[in-house]
């Protein structure tokens, strides 16, 4: 019995709300191993999109509040390059974004000044990128793809989902 044929009934389990925060945890660690990025990215791009899950801008702020300055400046350099020109800017004069009116001038975040931003611009300037651009969405997604481990950070229904599309299109 293979990976997969585990994970159904995990995910059966925790789509019911019977399966641990551990098992669920573990059950993700050992399916990132087994996987490209590219279905990771697929799984966690329909996570994004679900109605069963929070919006993809609170996802997304959650996990940034997890992510090294590294990963912040990553995701915050993606965000920026899919608002529209002027946008950042008119968010930040409207107020709440704190620190984002540093990087403004800049054409790179840098991890030190990512570290200033946060999660709260982050859900706001994600909220406002997916209205303008949705390709966001995939872009973030293939973004943490990269760094499953911070993927845990999303949930256990979002990580249900997760794991459901990528055992879907392995099948």
């Amino acid at each position: 019995m293979g990976i997969l044929d585990n994970l159904k009934g995990l995910i059966d389990q925790a789509s019911s709300g019977n399966a641990s925060t551990a098992d669920v945890h573990s059950a993700f660690d050992q399916l990132a191993k087994s996987v490209s990025s590219g279905s990771m990215a697929e799984g966690l791009t329909h996570a994004f999109n679900s109605d069963q899950t929070p919006p993809f801008e609170q996802m997304v702020s959650g996990l940034f509040g997890q992510s090294s300055p590294d990963q912040k400046a990553g995701l915050l350099n993606q965000i920026m390059a899919a608002l529209p020109p002027g946008t950042a800017q008119a968010l930040a004069g409207a107020g709440g974004l704190g620190a984002l009116q540093s990087l403004l001038g800049n054409k790179n975040v840098t991890p030190q000044q990512a570290s200033q931003v946060s999660p709260q611009a982050v859900e706001t300037l994600a909220k406002q990128a997916a209205k303008s651009n949705p390709s966001i969405v995939d872009k973030a997604a293939g973004f943490y793809a990269q760094h499953p481990a911070l993927v845990k950070g999303i949930g256990v229904a979002a990580l249900s989902l997760v794991m459901s599309k990528i055992s879907q299109s392995r099948r």
